[in-house]
């Protein structure tokens, strides 16, 4: 492939901002804008020609690339804003190298922002931020709760904290595991995520924490919904910005880069699930993500420790727990160069454009090859991609091509027959998988369970009863594959009942 055809990451810019007053605190846009003058050190900035930002939820703006562009003093023939999704960084990242490989464009911009802390501190002290109006009426993406089945939504389990349970609960006795054993590999992994983050400047929460400090509920780390506590979900409250600048092997050299400044764009791989997570086969795997992390190892011969630096997206334990037996790592692996959505920061949409920072100064400072991959809604929407010290193969055109179409054929391939959803149990079933939502202090407010009934029918049920709760959080064992009566209660709404 000719110089001018092969892609490289060029610049890369972050910031975290957190002053002392509120009002201080710079609006996304600005974050954004930062970040982007952050990382054009070799001039290129101003040439850019297409521009890809990340979707926004801490604020809304009337015309979020317009106010991009004015501030950065910008004119690209192409920008796209949006959709969201913890997944969009990456996709955005390896379709603005493939662009650059097919001649359509010299210089892309890919960037984001968040002021999810800045938003949530002034609304709880009643100051008005001086920023850009919120533009109540601008034009509103597309959400994951959008496509959750209404009972769910009628149960309480409409948001991701809600839904990743099921998918902990059902791969961890899958894999033979106890709660308790499931939980000591969360904290162990959660615990080098947080080591991660001590070693990245722009972390927002950069202190190592021990196993037991993570899964282990205390009065400032409360169980959310059983088994996660609050040290082991993604932390949105956060001010940061990110911003990566790429073009082709010979721009960069013309700006001055040197050999060691370059990082290379490999193969990616997507794939998705049913939008709705009722509608799946079952909750044991994620077939669209084995898809697309086998392909990434198939890159790289099956051999997943050729892969030297990696970011595994870490909304939730089950995502890197479940990536790295794909992978076939061993449970020692470093599994993040950023430090991870609950210490390094969760800012909404936005992380894996961090995580590619860190993943560029891992490079630079001597890995081979780096994996970074995100994922978006309900354990959904799946992006990996190879970055690499070296030209992934000067002699590929395909070096750099999405084999999107395969890769989601084989995540097709893999689904099994999904059971149908019974709306209005009323009879016996077996528990499928569960989780326990708790309030506000911590305490356990009721059981969810889904189930699949004698019909063949799969139903999802609240468990409101204290003793099935407590079934439920039992460190000891499973309660999946227990039988339980199933039936509508006085709201309408399907109730579990644990047979003795």
């Amino acid at each position: 492939m000719s110089p001018d055809r092969i892609p490289v990451i060029a610049g890369i810019g972050e910031i975290t901002d957190r002053p002392k007053d509120i009002a201080a605190s710079l609006e996304p846009i600005d974050l954004m804008a930062e970040a982007a003058r952050r990382a054009d050190t070799h001039g290129l900035l101003k040439a850019a020609d297409s521009v890809d930002i990340v979707g926004l939820v801490s604020w809304r703006y009337e015309n979020t690339p317009a106010l991009l562009h004015e501030r950065l003093g910008i004119a690209p023939k192409r920008s796209v804003y949006g959709p969201v999704g913890g997944e969009s960084p990456v996709r955005y990242l390896h379709q603005a190298a493939q662009r650059i490989a097919r001649g359509e464009s010299e210089i892309g911009l890919v960037l984001g922002g968040e002021a999810q802390y800045a938003v949530g501190h002034a609304k709880k002290a009643g100051v008005e931020l001086p920023w850009t109006p919120y533009a109540v009426n601008a034009p509103r993406f597309q959400r994951a709760a959008d496509h959750v089945h209404p009972l769910a939504k009628q149960l309480g389990v409409s948001m991701p904290i809600n839904v990743y349970p099921f998918y902990d609960a059902a791969t961890a006795h899958a894999w033979g595991q106890t709660p308790h054993e499931a939980q000591a590999e969360s904290g162990a992994l959660w615990s080098l995520y947080s080591q991660a983050a001590t070693r990245n400047p722009f972390a927002w929460l950069p202190k190592a924490l021990r196993p037991e400090e993570i899964t282990t509920p205390s009065k400032d780390n409360r169980l959310i919904a059983w088994p996660y506590t609050k040290r082991q979900v993604a932390n949105p409250n956060v001010n940061q910005g990110a911003a990566v600048i790429l073009t082709s092997l010979a721009r960069a050299r013309a700006a001055g880069l040197r050999d060691h400044e370059l990082v290379f764009i490999g193969a990616g791989a997507s794939a998705i699930e049913p939008r709705d997570w009722l509608a799946r086969d079952h909750y044991r795997e994620s077939h669209a993500q084995t898809a697309v992390l086998t392909e990434m190892l198939a890159q790289v011969d099956g051999d997943g420790s050729r892969i030297e630096a990696l970011e595994l997206y870490s909304c939730f334990p089950v995502v890197p727990k479940m990536a790295r037996r794909t992978l076939q790592l061993p449970p020692d692996f470093h599994p993040s160069v950023s430090g991870g959505l609950s210490f390094f920061g969760g800012p909404l949409n936005n992380h894996m454009t961090h995580a590619a920072c860190a993943m560029v100064r891992a490079i630079r400072g001597g890995a081979e090859l780096g994996l970074l991959y995100g994922q978006g809604e309900f354990v959904t929407k799946h992006y990996a991609l190879l970055l690499s010290r070296e030209p992934p193969d000067s002699g590929r055109t395909d070096a750099v091509c999405l084999q999107d179409e395969g890769t989601q054929q084989t995540a097709d391939l893999l689904r099994g027959p999904v059971p149908p959803t019974d709306e209005a149990p009323d009879g016996q079933g077996t528990l499928e998988t569960f989780t326990v939502l708790h309030d506000a202090a911590g305490e356990p407010a009721y059981g969810v369970a889904i189930a699949i009934m004698d019909s063949g029918a799969r139903t999802i049920a609240r468990a409101p009863h204290a003793d099935d709760m407590a079934f439920f959080e039992s460190l000891d064992r499973y309660p999946i594959g227990a039988r339980g009566d199933v039936r509508l209660g006085a709201d309408g709404l399907p109730e579990w009942r644990t047979i003795a």
